[in-house]
């Protein structure tokens, strides 16, 4: 017969002293400190803000620099067309203020083309007047046309440089940032366009409102003499281009400015009204994505 009536315990030491599975030295090796990992949580968080500052920085530098390309490309264009060159002599009958012939004239005006591209610091170009050669611009004209210079020097590399941080944040945009549309470019091109409006608005009605004072004002803050002073009645230069054309000029870069933002705008504007299907597409695969994570 079995003894039921026994209890048979265990001392408690050979609990104690019974040996235990050993875990594997490779599992003790791999984990990481809680301090570690702390830190490596507060650098990810870190670099993420740097990453998104980054970013807004870079948009809105985007959306400064497309307004400045599309004035600077236009100065550029008008400083380098001979039509408008053309417009200045025949508009405002440079032959007859002069003196000088339409060659000389033409002659001068393709000089001057030459000298805001080329390295040379002072400009110079012999015409013929009264039967004898000499230079069509006298000290203080050839003077005020190498500041000029600098300042047509300043303004093509503003151009360039907003050209290139255009066409690299393009670029950047689509390929360092997957998360990039062209919705969202074509929202910030808008952002870009408004201000270039404004900007060109608040010229404009400057311009017409009272152009005299705005064009003394303009030469005032550009220049540091006052070597663009000149006499109507003897100087070639303001001869050739009267205040008159300037005012002209200013219109015709308001106008061209106003046209293209206009057609980048209309073009950004038909994409963001034509995509919005996509987008509600899009944020419908994210939230169906996201609802089978949770369930998950």
């Amino acid at each position: 017969m079995i003894d039921t009536g026994r209890v048979w315990k265990v001392p408690s030491t050979a609990m104690t002293d019974a040996p235990s599975d050993p875990v594997p030295s490779e599992l003790l090796d791999n984990v990481d400190p809680p301090v570690d990992n702390a830190d490596v949580a507060v650098a990810g968080r870190q670099g993420e803000t740097h990453m998104g500052f980054a970013r807004s920085l870079a948009t809105i530098l985007f959306v400064i620099a497309l307004p400045v390309a599309i004035l600077t490309t236009n100065v550029r264009l008008l400083l380098n067309a001979p039509l408008v060159y053309d417009y200045a002599l025949d508009r405002y009958g440079a032959e007859e203020t002069t003196g000088l012939s339409r060659e000389d004239l033409d002659g001068t005006t393709a000089a001057l083309r030459d000298y805001f591209n080329n390295g040379e610091t002072t400009f110079y170009n012999t015409v013929t007047q009264n039967g004898l050669p000499g230079p069509v611009f006298n000290a203080r004209e050839t003077r005020h046309m190498e500041d000029v210079k600098e300042l047509v020097v300043l303004l093509n590399r503003i151009q360039m440089l907003s050209v290139m941080f255009i066409v690299a944040y393009g670029v950047v945009f689509f390929v360092w940032s997957p998360e990039g549309n062209l919705r969202q470019l074509a929202g910030q091109c808008l952002a870009g366009l408004l201000l270039g409006f404004l900007a060109i608005g608040a010229v404009g009605a400057v311009a017409a409102v009272g152009f005299d004072a705005a064009f003394e004002r303009f030469h005032q803050v550009a220049f540091s003499n006052d070597l663009w002073r000149l006499n109507p009645r003897t100087d070639h230069l303001i001869q050739m281009f009267p205040e008159e054309f300037w005012r002209d000029a200013t219109f015709m870069l308001g106008a061209l400015c106003l046209l293209e933002a206009a057609l980048i705008a209309a073009v950004a504007g038909i994409y963001l009204l034509s995509s919005r299907g996509e987008r509600r597409h899009l944020a419908g695969s994210v939230s169906a994505s996201a609802s089978t994570t949770q369930a998950a």
